[in-house]
């Protein structure tokens, strides 16, 4: 028998990352973190959230998603202009965007070789490359 509170993995992985484990960020965690690598925009975890009965607002879901992101518990990933993902998948990787269907797919790392990177500006350094190749439907 063990006395391990239920999602204790979950409540330890936000204080890891210095975040409170509210009932809220809780409720959200579990359906971000509990399914694997997904991709979700901020509505369609609050749907997922509302399905589940989770009484949480949309700008709620909004700052939790930023939190996540803040302390690197997840990735957001921009598409376009006003348009974001999350990603849970926080490992160096890019993205395949279809843009019919709006699914983004992960293309590991490693996949996706770059000859070539500009010179940074002084006093900056390469965070991080991000490639997102965006697929349409060949006809």
């Amino acid at each position: 028998m063990t006395t391990e509170r239920p999602y204790s993995a979950l409540i330890d992985r936000l204080k890891t990352a210095g975040l409170r484990p509210t009932r809220q960020r809780l409720a959200l965690a579990k359906l971000l973190f509990c399914q694997g690598n997904r991709h979700l925009t901020a509505e369609q975890l609050h749907a997922e959230a509302s399905r589940e009965r989770v009484p949480v607002s949309l700008a709620t879901v909004y700052n939790a998603l930023h939190q996540f992101t803040g302390a690197g518990l997840l990735r957001e990933v921009v598409v376009e202009a006003g348009r974001s993902y999350f990603d849970t998948n926080v490992d160096d990787h890019h993205h395949f965007f279809h843009e019919v269907s709006g699914r983004l797919e992960d293309i590991p790392g490693d996949r996706l070789g770059l000859s070539q990177v500009p010179e940074v500006p002084p006093g900056s350094k390469v965070a991080r490359v991000d490639v997102i190749i965006r697929l349409a439907v060949d006809k």
